[in-house]
């Protein structure tokens, strides 16, 4: 099933810039790309949502929905009680996307905050999304200090529950950076066992759509439909 779960070490890491970014750089590749948010959270009925930012960004091509959807910015668990409405179950958010898969090449299935952050009561959670529909899961980390604790623990809770994590986007790679976020470049796939498959550069999500459209595949490595090159990245950045 032509699905890919992105997740993140937590909120504000850059997640939905990087969906963004793999939705361009699919789109330029010339596949039909589907972005579904499991929960949104923090917006208005009327306000744009994440997905619809991916859309802005990556190109009206990309099919964009939501699961649902609660006015306060909180996890979706707790934003859904206090609004009185139904919780977001994994169930649900898995059947949107499969049947999205049906129709596009690649379906983008964004979270809220981190992997484990709670859509109900009974604990469901976006592992439990990867789970049902037996997808990979991206994650996105940050670039600096305190990056390496969180993203190897991310990714061991994906590997003890089967789950495969073919990789780590770093959201916001800083235009001076400093030598923790260098180290870290080496760091990053050593703690979580995983390739580093990008860097999308700070303030990536300011740019025009044309400008984001066409240095997004600059951005991302070959298994995400980019040329971006790790070793290469390294060289020029590492400590």
């Amino acid at each position: 099933m032509p699905v890919l779960v992105i997740t993140g070490t937590g909120t504000e890491v850059g997640k939905t810039v990087v969906t963004a970014a793999v939705a361009a750089a699919a789109l330029a590749g010339g596949r039909s790309v589907a972005v579904l948010k499991a929960a949104q959270t923090g917006v208005g009925p009327n306000e744009a949502g994440d997905a619809r930012e991916v859309a802005r960004l990556a190109g009206d091509d990309v099919t964009v929905a939501e699961v649902a959807r609660f006015p306060e910015p909180l996890a979706p668990g707790t934003a859904a009680r206090r609004a009185g409405r139904a919780p977001v179950r994994p169930p649900e958010v898995a059947e949107a996307a499969a049947k999205l898969a049906t129709e596009h090449d690649l379906v983008l299935v964004e979270g809220a905050g981190g992997l484990l952050v709670r859509f109900d009561a009974a604990g469901g959670t976006l592992a439990d999304v990867a789970g049902l529909l037996g997808a990979p899961v991206l994650l996105v980390t940050s670039a600096g200090l305190g990056t390496l604790n969180t993203t190897e623990l991310t990714a061991r809770e994906l590997r003890s529950r089967g789950l495969e994590l073919p990789g780590l986007v770093i959201g916001s790679w800083p235009g001076s950076p400093d030598l923790a976020a260098r180290c870290n470049l080496a760091d990053l796939p050593d703690v979580s066992g995983a390739p580093l498959l990008g860097a999308v550069p700070a303030g990536a999500g300011s740019l025009g759509p044309a400008g984001f459209r066409s240095a997004a595949p600059h951005w991302l490595a070959p298994p995400l439909h980019g040329t971006w090159d790790a070793d290469a990245f390294g060289t020029r950045h590492g400590a």
